[in-house]
């Protein structure tokens, strides 16, 4: 069974960091596509960052450029998304996707749908 795990999730001042971690079991993420959406209830899903199984083929929000970065350990099954300077604006639940990959390409549109998920972990920026 695959499943996805995010964790790394918590309350954390302005300016502050926080690093998420999505580990995956049941199948290994060498050959997929990993993506992290956030979103605050009663808004759109929004699509932060995604990596290619090609870890230098990365993609952005312009709401996180400069601020997050997102990378692979394929030996310990496991991608990170490193938030630095973080705004209360950033405050959601994030959940991390995965789909086999297709070249070196990965999306983060709010509409596209992969067919693997986490449960998501919980981002609160408060002071």
């Amino acid at each position: 069974q695959k499943q996805l795990v995010e964790s790394g999730g918590g309350l954390v001042q302005p300016g502050g960091s926080l690093r998420l971690s999505c580990a995956a079991s049941g199948f290994t993420l060498d050959h997929y596509a990993i993506a992290w959406y956030r979103q605050v209830p009663g808004k759109e899903r929004e699509g932060v960052s995604c990596v290619s199984s090609d870890p230098d083929s990365t993609y952005y929000a312009d709401s996180v450029k400069g601020r997050f970065a997102i990378s692979r350990d394929n030996a310990k099954n496991t991608v990170y998304l490193q938030m630095d300077s973080l705004k209360p604006g950033d405050t959601a639940v994030y959940y991390c996707g995965a789909e086999i990959a297709t070249g070196f390409v990965c999306i983060i549109s709010a509409q596209y749908d992969y067919p693997h998920w986490g449960q998501g972990t919980q981002v609160t920026v408060s002071s």
